[in-house]
């Protein structure tokens, strides 16, 4: 009989190496593509959030034109009361309190300029300083933040169905400016993700701080830093080439001012005197700052200053403001905003406790 021998069988196995090249390979695919999986799957999910939001809001603005409710406020509040009718909101937050209702920065534009959101006040922070009207910070049901500006002059005609138009690219309307932002206060607020616009023409939180009913818009109030001229006379004039260049790109009628020039200072960082506000202005400011019509020069007693909206301009009690009219050859008009009186008056252009602000056109 025939024995056989023991048949030898070869195994087969990766090596080390072989294992770890391949998780590496794995490791790189992965590096490589999940990011891209996770942004597409963000930006689907934020896409689809705002084409549901703005079908919603679309849907209520529609309805409000039909019932004759769109247009014929005065204020954002009166709107967003009528359409907090027709699209659940939860919250509504003031002017002066909008963080309540939004996150306190954003990123927009495309260079992503980080937007301080407690400036954002106005319809002229939201690029319509037409409108004359307050921004308001806004929580809907769905988790939608959102801050709104209304257009008083808001198209309605109740027997059109185009007056409101929505789509999938978006709502087609006059009515409003909307800010929102699809994930609430979850980050990452950036224009184009989470953060969207609706007739939002530009974000700009440091342009308007007030308007005036008149149209008037003032930036924050500041101590300018002094202009020093190169010849300036004792009589207020001068030869010098760098001196009448400056004079020339800033509209600078004024004689300048021997040494520090603060009024210099304030028209160079306005950049001109058309961007400063006239002595007419500054009497408007009055009238808004002392609820009482101001007018003329010299000094005005028995007032009652309303030290919050002086505040909300960056104006101390008691200071006065340059205006760009000339009050005297070394010299400009000034209005002084004391808590019972107001003076209004030259001062010498080296005065350095004077404040100044821009106009926004």
């Amino acid at each position: 009989m025939k024995s056989f021998g023991k048949v030898k069988y070869r195994r087969y196995a990766f090596t080390l190496a072989e294992v770890l090249i391949t998780i590496t390979v794995i490791g790189v695919v992965a590096a490589l593509t999940i990011p891209n999986l996770v942004n597409n799957y963000q930006n689907k999910a934020w896409n689809t959030a705002s084409a549901v939001f703005q079908r919603k809001l679309g849907e209520a603005l529609k309805v409000m034109n039909s019932q004759g409710t769109l247009a014929g406020y005065s204020s954002t509040e009166d709107f967003v009361n009528e359409l907090s009718k027709h699209i659940k909101i939860n919250k509504i937050c003031k002017n002066d309190e909008i963080t309540s209702c939004f996150e306190d920065t954003v990123f927009w534009g495309n260079d992503n300029k980080e937007i301080d959101m407690k400036k954002i006040k106005l319809a002229a922070n939201l690029g319509h300083s037409e409108w004359i009207t307050n921004t308001l910070g806004v929580m809907f049901a769905d988790g939608v933040s959102g801050i709104i500006a209304y257009n008083p002059e808001c198209s309605q005609d109740p027997y059109r169905t185009d007056v409101i138009t929505v789509s999938d690219t978006g709502i087609g309307t006059d009515c409003l400016a909307i800010l929102y932002d699809t994930s609430g206060f979850k980050k990452p607020n950036t224009q184009s993700k989470d953060l969207r616009g609706l007739n939002v023409l530009s974000l700009d939180g440091e342009s308007c701080v007030y308007q005036l009913p008149n149209g008037t818009c003032y930036t924050m109030a500041f101590q300018p830093k002094p202009h020093i001229w190169n010849a300036c006379t004792s009589d207020y004039t001068s030869t010098d080439p760098e001196d009448l260049a400056f004079m020339a790109q800033y509209n600078i009628q004024i004689g300048c001012y021997p040494g520090n020039d603060y009024w210099a200072g304030a028209v160079e960082q306005c950049g001109g005197t058309d961007n400063m506000p006239t002595f007419q202005q500054l009497n408007d400011l009055g009238s808004y700052v002392y609820n009482t019509s101001i007018s003329g020069t010299g000094i005005i007693y028995n007032l009652t200053l309303d030290e919050n909206k002086l505040a909300e301009l960056g104006i101390p009690v008691g200071v006065s403001v340059w205006s760009n009219q000339r009050f005297y050859a070394d010299s400009v008009y000034r209005r002084q905003y004391s808590k019972t009186n107001s003076l209004a008056n030259g001062r010498t252009k080296n005065d350095s406790t004077l404040y100044a602000f821009c106009l926004v056109k």
